[in-house]
């Protein structure tokens, strides 16, 4: 059975960072074989520290379901479609060591605009930054960027975290370079198919992404009228809605970033393990949804918060 903590080959621990550099670092050096994987190495120790708290200019993650497991999920599934396309491009253009590192960076940087600046005294919750956070990641990476030595591709790869926004057709998100786009569509694939092959995504929809979305604004919205519009009234209900979610993601896997999840199967060898793991949890929130009253999520996510660390006011109840 797998667990819990592992990826979807049940191999590779998610939790930490150990396992996940070691793999994601594994696959660029024999890519690359005249290559280091130092920088890509760098930025994982230097994310670990961010999301520990160990940056004098932010506080620690606090976002329960956008958490360190869930960015080094992303990026181990980033580093295995870059993978695959550069063993089977069938003639497109070759990717490059420094695209590689970009994708790879970008994948482990995505969320970063959901932890808070120690500045910032109008938030208490890095889930406020729900509508924000894509924004605010790509400032980062534009800087962050040119501290690793890619000068050359800040000011453009800052731009691809917004590939894992659902505010813009990715049509609009201007890139110059045609490889850097390709590792744009493969980001946002990445995001989606990591976060919902989780062996633990409904419970992660229920217990941990419906309260982001109520301190996000996601829950509900306000009309031009005044009045409410409930898009999520519960944990519950938001599992119930997965479906829907499912298709929508699945028309945006085909037609915005161009059906990029196939590479997954190039590089796993003919299996789409992601595909697969998806579409088991949408039939079991199918059959959740059926059995009305029934309690048939009991799996229990791994948590990665410091003890310390308050997700959402204790006196909201979910």
């Amino acid at each position: 059975m797998r667990r819990s903590d592992y990826d979807v080959t049940d191999s590779i621990r998610t939790t930490g960072p150990a396992e996940v550099v070691a793999e994601v670092s594994g696959i660029f050096e024999r890519l690359f074989p005249s290559e280091s994987a130092t920088v890509i190495a760098r930025a994982f120790d230097d994310l670990v520290g961010l999301y520990q708290g160990e940056d004098e200019r932010h506080h620690p993650c606090d976002t329960e379901y956008h958490d360190i497991q869930h960015v080094l999920d992303v990026t181990l599934a980033m580093a295995r479609l870059m993978d695959g396309y550069a063993r089977h491009r069938n003639g497109y253009s070759p990717i490059s060591p420094d695209h590689f590192r970009v994708g790879v960076i970008t994948a482990l940087y995505h969320d970063i605009g959901y932890l808070r600046r120690k500045g910032d005294h109008t938030h208490r919750y890095g889930s406020e930054y729900t509508l924000t956070h894509v924004t605010r990641g790509s400032v980062f990476l534009r800087s962050y960027l040119k501290t690793l030595g890619l000068e050359a591709h800040a000011a453009t790869g800052s731009q691809l975290v917004h590939f894992t926004g659902y505010e813009r057709n990715t049509d609009t998100i201007r890139i110059g370079d045609p490889m850097l786009r390709k590792v744009g569509e493969f980001l946002g694939t990445a995001d989606i198919i990591a976060q919902m092959s989780d062996r633990c995504y409904l419970e992660k929809c229920r217990d941990r992404l419906y309260p982001e979305f109520v301190l996000g604004g996601l829950a509900s919205r306000r009309m031009p009228d005044g009045s409410i519009n409930v898009l999520f009234s519960s944990g519950e209900d938001l599992v119930r809605k997965t479906p829907g979610f499912y298709a929508n993601a699945v028309k945006r896997l085909d037609h915005q970033l161009h059906g990029a999840y196939a590479y997954a199967e190039k590089h796993f060898g003919g299996r789409n393990l992601y595909l697969e793991e998806m579409r088991k949890n949408v039939d079991y929130a199918k059959a959740v949804t059926a059995e009305t009253g029934a309690r048939m999520l009991r799996r229990t996510p791994p948590y990665t918060l410091l003890p310390d660390v308050e997700p959402y006011p204790a006196e909201m109840k979910f």
